[in-house]
């Protein structure tokens, strides 16, 4: 490797990573913000303890967030939209929050998608009419539903997954995928569909797309802080981190000096924790999400809240939200290592903010 490569030592590396997603000390104020320093917001319909977006929210704006706050800033004052846009290796077909003012990164390949040649190329060209009903029905009547819509398709979707035969939600989602119609609002988990033009801002210019990819990349590094170069290509500069094979990319601006933690209790999919061989390699961290496999086979637990105490992953909170009963059961606490007294009652803290804010009467540990 170049003799002037910069190197990190682990507790650095570690540093720099959690500043970037804002789980330090210093604690955001403003959602939108928030969400502009992340990049993105992931829309999950999980909610065990509460729907992913909320509780990555709360997680770094603490008990001044409420989930009316997100959905103003989407259904009001439209600084958030949502966006599926094609898979990539760091976001795999999932569905996104994003800061409005990033849109013009994504026009480009909003217009150009699909690709000649494609699966999806050749259903949208076999279903021309079909989209021209669409999006007249949502011209005259929009925002829709997608079960408001008739499924007047001309070939049917197949598929061996969810979407077989699923023929308007699959237009809806292309159409959203090529920035011809947008998601207005939700109700719920039901999606309302309206025309692009009456949900994005009309005046925005494309970036073109070479540039619009570099600058995603610089930004997704600065949510990150320190991130592989299959996620970031060549943004930042080249690091090494001890302990670690191989090149990193490290945000130029990030800095480990100065560190204050806190203790936090992160959604299954918080970005800090997202990339698990990422987590192993920088935190020593191993999880995965275990609500998919049969009960017997669970180390941690259904929904297990990875637990942050200053730059260390130090453990899992089995935890649910029990409305019924008004309270936050905790399930078991899994310690990967010792914990101090400060530690746990840090942890105890954290469970104790997090029913107070999902209106709980309290919280019972088994």
């Amino acid at each position: 490797m170049p003799a002037d490569v910069r190197r990190l030592t682990s507790e650095e590396a570690r540093r720099i990573a959690v500043r970037a997603q804002l789980l330090d000390a210093a604690r955001p104020t403003d959602l939108v913000a928030m969400v502009d320093r992340l990049t993105m917001l992931q829309l999950d319909p999980t909610a065990v303890v509460a729907p992913n977006a909320d509780l990555v929210a709360w997680t770094r704006l603490g008990a001044r967030y409420q989930p009316a706050d997100l959905t103003r800033a989407v259904e009001t004052d439209r600084a958030l939209y949502e966006h599926s846009g094609q898979p990539s290796p760091s976001e795999p077909g999932v569905v996104m929050l994003r800061p409005m003012a990033d849109l013009r990164l994504y026009l480009a390949d909003m217009r150009a998608w699909p690709p000649e040649g494609t699966r999806s190329s050749a259903w949208l060209a076999a279903n021309a009419g079909f989209r021209e009903r669409v999006l007249a029905r949502l011209r005259g009547a929009g925002p829709l539903p997608s079960r408001e819509i008739a499924d007047t398709s001309d070939l049917a979707w197949q598929s061996t997954g969810w979407t077989n035969d699923k023929n308007v939600t699959r237009m809806l989602d292309m159409l959203l995928t090529s920035g011809e119609v947008a998601v207005s609002a939700r109700r719920g988990r039901e999606r309302l569909w309206d025309l692009a033009e009456r949900v994005y801002p009309r005046d925005v210019e494309a970036v073109p797309a070479e540039e619009a990819h570099r600058i995603r990349d610089e930004r997704r590094l600065r949510s990150l802080g320190i991130a592989r170069p299959k996620v970031v290509r060549d943004a930042g500069v080249a690091v090494e981190v001890d302990g670690t094979k191989g090149l990193w990319r490290l945000d130029p601006d990030a800095t480990a000096e100065a560190f204050e933690g806190r203790t936090a209790l992160l959604s299954p999919f918080d970005r800090l924790v997202h990339d698990r061989k990422r987590a192993v390699e920088l935190f020593g961290f191993e999880y995965t999400l275990e609500m998919y496999k049969p009960k017997e086979q669970r180390r941690w637990g259904y929904f297990a809240l990875p637990v942050l105490h200053g730059d260390r992953l130090v453990g899992k909170v089995d935890a649910a939200a029990h409305r019924a009963a008004s309270l936050l059961r905790v399930h078991a606490i899994h310690r990967d290592v010792p914990w101090p007294k400060a530690t746990a009652a840090a942890v105890d803290d954290e469970l104790t903010a997090l029913a107070k804010w999902l209106g709980l009467d309290g919280v019972a540990v088994a």
